[in-house]
């Protein structure tokens, strides 16, 4: 399908700027960053201090590693103001995680945080082809999660006709795509699928709806999950990344004239790779644990913000930023089995690879005595109808690719369509860890 480029004029002069020029504007930021933080918030001013470590320490990028981590242990033992560097009252918009996993971690905006961080989902809606006049529509939920009104602002201010639907209400999604035929879908990957199935279950062929660019994001997804919602659906996809800790959906996003990785807006972002093990910061290339310092922010600054994402920096192709590789799991939520570092999009990539399988799976860990012992529970495509000596076929072959490539023995079930329980809003359950329980 034809791909859009952006013409002459389209792209901000820093898009297209030398590496020096985008280096002195990092530089310049990230000394007014690190001042903010330690003249207005306790914790980086401890932080600081119980390092050794100034603001005015700061003379080159690379100084940067003398400076403390933060976490979010940092956020959450600071609920739920405690890192705001600015006044309450000057606290514009308050967003905060699901706290599932303990007290949610609360960020705040100015409104010139607000501003830019429309500005920037507008610069990444426009990376990913859509121009003002686009209609968009965004599934990513609404509220506290970032993901619904960053998009919606963004896709504002490109000057594009929003349609704030949110997620879940499948049938209502297939419907309104229908009858207002945008041409940008916001929404996590893993949602996309449900959708694309709706479309195929009411018997219409989703490749003919009129939406032409999926810009997904919020959770970790793979090159055979864009080459399967790309194949069903017809529409280009690209990848947008953010957290809620450091801003948002669009702290990096991909172009679609080259769709090799998320470009780090890197005049408002400051990444580096560690060894998620040392803390030590890796070359360019490397493989680790991605850290992001932000260098415009007012309400919430973060230094060194630890996002537990693994992946690798990669240098600028369609636009003056490093990319990101695709994120291949997570340092916090490895599944150790057996000794063996296990990542959810690893079995993703094995059941997305045989034609017969869907993209939905699940992932469920026990353990039995003293040993872990791993599930695999996938289904088959629409309409697929398989004789028995078929289905242990492809049960086997799901087996034997997983333990040759990622090295452990699982028990695989290939389930009818419509098996597993599908999300309808958020990110997807890939994994069932029993062993918490």
């Amino acid at each position: 399908m034809p791909v859009r480029q952006p013409a002459p004029g389209e792209l901000e002069p820093i898009e297209t700027a030398s590496r020096d020029e985008v280096t002195a504007l990092q530089l310049d930021r990230l000394r007014w960053t690190l001042q903010h933080a330690y003249d207005n918030v306790p914790h980086y001013r401890a932080a600081f201090d119980a390092k050794g470590v100034h603001p005015s320490d700061l003379k080159t990028l690379a100084d940067l590693a003398k400076f403390p981590f933060t976490t979010k242990k940092d956020l959450r033992d600071n609920y739920p103001f405690g890192l705001f560097a600015v006044p309450r009252t000057q606290v514009a918009r308050i967003h905060a995680s699901s706290g599932t996993t303990g007290k949610p971690t609360v960020v705040g905006y100015t409104k010139g945080d607000i501003d830019r961080w429309a500005d920037l989902v507008a610069r990444s809606i426009r990376a990913a082809g859509g121009r003002a006049g686009d209609t968009v529509h965004v599934a990513y939920g609404y509220g506290l999660f970032t993901g619904g009104l960053g998009a919606h602002y963004g896709a504002e201010r490109l000057g594009c006709t929003v349609i704030p639907m949110s997620g879940g209400q499948t049938e209502k999604q297939v419907q309104l795509i229908t009858d207002f035929r945008p041409d940008i879908i916001m929404v996590t990957p893993s949602y996309m699928q449900v959708i694309v199935e709706e479309f195929m279950r009411q018997g219409m062929d989703p490749r003919e709806m009129s939406i032409k660019v999926g810009i997904f994001g919020a959770e970790p997804w793979t090159e055979a999950m864009r080459r399967e919602i790309e194949g069903k659906a017809g529409i280009d996809a690209v990848d947008i990344y953010g957290l809620s800790e450091v801003m948002g959906p669009g702290v990096a996003s991909e172009c679609i004239e080259s769709k090799d990785g998320p470009v780090i807006w890197e005049d408002h972002f400051h990444p580096e790779i560690i060894d998620p093990e040392t803390g030590e910061v890796l070359p360019d290339g490397s493989e680790g644990e991605l850290v992001f310092t932000t260098l415009t922010k007012e309400a919430l600054p973060v230094i060194r913000y630890r996002t537990r994402d693994l992946t690798r920096l990669l240098p600028p192709t369609s636009r003056a930023f490093r990319r990101i590789g695709k994120i291949v799991g997570r340092s916090d939520d490895m599944l150790i089995i057996r000794g063996v570092n296990v990542f959810p999009t690893q079995i993703e990539e094995i059941v997305l690879a045989h034609p017969q399988l869907s993209g939905q799976y699940q992932i469920l860990v026990s353990r039995e005595g003293a040993l872990d012992q791993v599930g695999v529970r996938c289904e088959l495509q629409p309409g697929v109808v398989l004789s028995a000596a078929e289905h242990q076929a492809v049960t086997d072959w799901v087996g034997h690719r997983i333990k040759t490539l990622v090295g452990i023995s699982t028990r695989v079930e290939v389930l009818p369509t419509d098996s597993i329980e599908r999300t309808l809003v958020g990110k997807a359950r890939r994994v069932i860890d029993q062993r918490k329980r």
